[in-house]
């Protein structure tokens, strides 16, 4: 959701500012909306990832039986092809646990979270439009961080418009690289921060607080709720999200969640 040369203020702004302290049941509803929206639009992806490991499967299936199949069978040959079929089954749960999770409308949690293991979905999720986009992932991922407390569903919400927004972005650029860089650490006062950096057209910097407004966007057909609910979704923990100029191009979006006390991760969950 960053800035383009032409600006697209829905005729109902003053509304949008105005709904700022949106109630949050109001909120919350719209953040269920924004998931499957955001879902709706990683479908494609999503489908093509999912093709792979019952592919796989597939293929090991017949594999396990060719093996047993033999006037003398492999027995260990078999049970390899066996084996590779229940990761690639795990792997496919796996992805679909996630996206369940995120269409589900339930209410807040407050779980212990792991946020580098959060990202982690987030990238494997977003992986085949990042591919499409011909983008560049990488990742610097902080070891040791402490975990957070919190909306497990809500958190990666976060970071999936995020990573999303950069993408999209970068898909406008004709020339140069297209390169994203997200990663993690803690910022001096403890907290745990993410950054997600990218290499696209930017934003305007005199335009940057009203990206997190209600319903201003600066796409054409963009609904202009994404970065307010992040806004609202990280500041219901605690936390704060912000943007800023990347250097050579681009835009730098962080937010900043309080770190779980050591005394409470240590006694563990």
């Amino acid at each position: 959701m960053q800035a383009s040369s032409d600006d697209h203020e829905p005729a109902g702004a003053e509304f949008g500012r105005a709904t700022a302290g949106i109630d949050m049941v109001a909120m919350m509803e719209l953040s269920h909306e924004n998931r499957l929206a955001t879902l709706g639009y990683l479908a494609a992806s999503i489908t093509h990832e999912m093709k792979q490991p019952i592919a796989a499967a597939v293929t090991n299936a017949m594999a396990g039986l060719r093996w047993l199949d033999r006037p003398r069978p492999d027995l260990d040959r078999a049970r390899a092809a066996f084996d590779r079929i229940v990761r690639d089954s795990h792997r496919a749960s796996h992805t679909l646990g996630r996206i369940r999770a995120l269409i589900r409308k339930t209410p807040p949690r407050n779980d212990r979270l792991e946020i580098n293991d959060a990202i982690r979905e987030v990238i494997e999720l977003t992986s085949g439009e990042t591919r499409k986009n011909a983008v560049s992932v990488r990742t610097d991922l902080m070891d040791g961080l402490p975990p957070i407390e919190g909306d497990p569903v809500q958190l990666q919400q976060v970071a999936l418009n995020l990573v999303i927004n950069a993408v999209e972005a970068m898909s406008e650029v004709g020339r140069g690289a297209r390169e994203l860089l997200i990663g993690t650490g803690r910022t001096e006062a403890g907290d745990v921060r993410v950054t997600v950096r990218d290499s696209g057209p930017g934003v305007d910097p005199s335009r940057m607080d009203r990206l997190f407004e209600a319903f201003y966007t600066t796409k054409p057909g963009g609904t202009g709720i994404g970065l307010a609910i992040c806004r609202s979704i990280v500041e219901a923990h605690g936390g704060r999200l912000w943007v800023e100029v990347n250097q050579p191009r681009g835009a730098v979006f962080q937010f900043t969640v309080p770190a779980q006390p050591e005394s409470a991760s240590a006694s563990g969950p």
